[in-house]
């Protein structure tokens, strides 16, 4: 199998890493991978799919075969979701892209239509916002690291603040799809240096969690401002400040380990 489609399994485990949301199902090298991903479709409403890639020992030359399953949509608009994928996926170049097929099924609305109970399968343009916070394991070359995270913020349309400390957290906002791509280039580009001076990727980063944004938490955050904390209480203050409390507990057990 490619070493292509081993990287980027290790890169799909990392954003998408709730439980059960990515699995291995099968491993050879005369028949590739076959790996299963939970996700989305509907735009905001969201509907549970579960897709199979198949990554052929030749992949990404050869586009992964896809199969989609799910208890919330007809079998009708399982193939037609499939075809759209396959289509998808031919169109685009020979390039690792599972997320990016997955990222855009998640822009895709299903809807019904009346003439003759035929389903019809489109993108739409809404998008519901997140907020996801992010654990960083180091940084060394801070202007670089912190350069490439605010321009990707803006290239995303994506807020957030980077809060230096103790741990190093990244908290985002904006459309779900923007801050999956946030966390992919976060595990493909080399962000920071290694103990050598090497320039390095980060393959250490943890979603800590990943939420649609809370209707309480006002007009959402503001720009993309970095932050540097000196205590727990520093810390608790700065997710007060941004009306993000109760997401705050929800990850503490995670960075006092």
């Amino acid at each position: 199998m490619s070493e292509a489609a081993v990287e980027e399994l290790s890169v799909l485990s990392s954003i998408y890493c709730g439980e059960g949301e990515c699995q291995l199902i099968q491993q050879s090298a005369q028949d590739g991978l076959v790996v299963q991903i939970k996700s989305t479709v509907g735009g905001e409403r969201r509907l549970d799919v579960s897709l199979l890639f198949h990554l052929h020992p030749s992949y990404p030359s050869r586009p992964p075969d896809i199969s989609v399953s799910s208890t919330r949509l007809s079998r009708t608009q399982c193939h037609s979701i499939r075809q759209k994928l396959l289509h998808q996926a031919a169109a685009l170049p020979p390039e690792p892209m599972v997320h990016q097929l997955v990222e855009w099924l998640q822009c895709v609305e299903v809807k019904e239509e009346c003439r003759g109970g035929e389903e019809e399968v489109k993108v739409t343009e809404q998008e519901e916002k997140w907020t996801a916070v992010l654990s960083l394991d180091h940084i060394r070359s801070r202007n670089r690291y912190i350069g490439l995270l605010e321009r990707w913020s803006q290239q995303l349309q994506l807020t957030g603040r980077v809060l230096l400390g103790r741990s190093i957290l990244v908290i985002l906002q904006g459309a779900r799809a923007n801050i999956k791509e946030f966390c992919r280039l976060l595990k493909t580009v080399k962000v920071d240096v290694d103990s050598s001076g090497k320039k390095c990727k980060e393959r250490m980063m943890k979603v800590l969690i990943e939420t649609p944004a809370s209707s309480s938490s006002g007009h959402g955050l503001q720009g993309f401002i970095v932050r540097s904390y000196q205590s727990s209480s520093e810390l608790t203050a700065a997710f007060q400040e941004i009306n993000l409390t109760e997401l705050y507990q929800q990850i503490l057990p995670s960075i006092s380990d």
